[in-house]
């Protein structure tokens, strides 16, 4: 029986004096009675309720951030697009984990009975400040996030980004970083970009115009042209990087004593130069042992002469030795420009 009267005789110590039942204190120890058992019997359910959803929404958070790491790393063409999916996940996970918290703040908070009305509000004009102060970094942001969530360029690709050429060489949601030629270092901020030119997806495709003089033969020229090109594309050092055979489309203009023809060499992304650069080299060889004469547009062609300059200068000469020995002027319109230099003799 004494565990049972025990109670009892506490509660009759409490409740008596001040805090004896109709006086002040008394009916304030009642009222916090009743807080408590209201607090304990609807609020601190829901606090649970609020603690278990906050707590799976993080967990759930967590796991999806952490499988698209996974996936980056297994799947990903490279360890800057694996970086830029790392960047993406703890940007995510730490704005959900911001929300999350925000939004169990405010229901504890309600929960307890504070009046969130003049925190909301408040909170409401120190956002607009803010955003109005900074915008431009919001919209860096928000574009760099879209940037990399739609894989628009990685980390050393070749674009083209608001005017500028290079190599990325690194990317924040706030700026990207691009490399040029001359190795300039050019810092861009992500609103900046509106419009992205890749030149690493795919495949690059470039065109060299072979000019040749008009007194050479175009189907003979075609027929070289045809045979470099695939000597080039067979070749060891470049057979790995072409993604079709090249392309000769014939003759495709005349320009004065220029014959125009187009090879166009389909490559690996970027990969375009070396077999440009090897292509030229054999074609001015061929055009040696084939006794052809590149364009150039200050030649005059001369069809009696057969297209070389001997004939024509020894015609000239001849004529200009007439008319020295007949007394006449030469007119100085028909002479031929002087191909030597005045100064070396060249």
């Amino acid at each position: 029986m004494v565990p049972l009267q025990f109670p009892a005789e506490i509660s009759m110590v409490v409740r008596s004096g001040i805090f004896a039942e109709g006086r002040f204190m008394g009916k304030v120890l009642d009222e916090w009675i009743a807080d408590s058992q209201e607090f304990l019997h609807t609020k601190l359910p829901h606090l649970i309720v609020i603690l278990a959803i906050a707590f799976f929404l993080n967990k759930l958070l967590r796991i999806t951030t952490s499988r698209m790491v996974r996936v980056a790393e297994r799947h990903a063409a490279g360890q800057g697009r694996i970086a830029e999916v790392k960047t993406l996940a703890s940007v995510i996970r730490a704005t959900g984990l911001a929300v999350i918290g925000a939004i169990a703040g405010m229901q504890f908070l309600a929960a307890l009975g504070v009046n969130l009305a003049p925190l909301l509000a408040s909170a409401g004009v120190a956002g607009v400040a803010i955003g109005l102060a900074a915008q431009t970094i919001v919209k860096d942001m928000f574009n760099g996030i879209l940037i990399l969530v739609e894989g628009q360029f990685n980390v050393g690709d070749t674009v083209r980004l608001a005017g500028l050429a290079g190599t990325v060489e690194a990317m924040t949601l706030r700026k990207t970083t691009v490399r040029d030629g001359d190795g300039t270092l050019y810092v861009i901020p992500n609103s900046q970009i509106t419009t992205v030119a890749n030149l690493s997806v795919g495949y690059s495709v470039a065109t060299i115009n072979v000019s040749v003089d008009f007194s050479s033969n175009p189907d003979r020229v075609m027929e070289l042209l045809k045979q470099v090109a695939m000597d080039v594309r067979n070749s060891e050092q470049f057979k790995h990087v072409f993604v079709a055979d090249p392309q000769v489309l014939g003759l495709d203009s005349v320009k004065g004593s220029q014959l125009i023809f187009p090879v166009i060499f389909k490559t690996l992304p970027t990969q375009q130069y070396g077999p440009i650069r090897e292509f030229q080299r054999r074609v001015r060889l061929v055009l040696e042992e084939n006794d052809m004469l590149p364009g150039d547009p200050n030649r005059v062609f001369n069809a009696f002469a057969g297209g070389d300059g001997s004939s024509t200068a020894r015609t000239q000469h001849e004529s200009e030795t007439t008319a020295h020995e007949s007394g006449q002027a030469v007119d100085p319109t028909t002479l031929k420009p002087q191909e030597t230099n005045p100064f070396s003799g060249e």
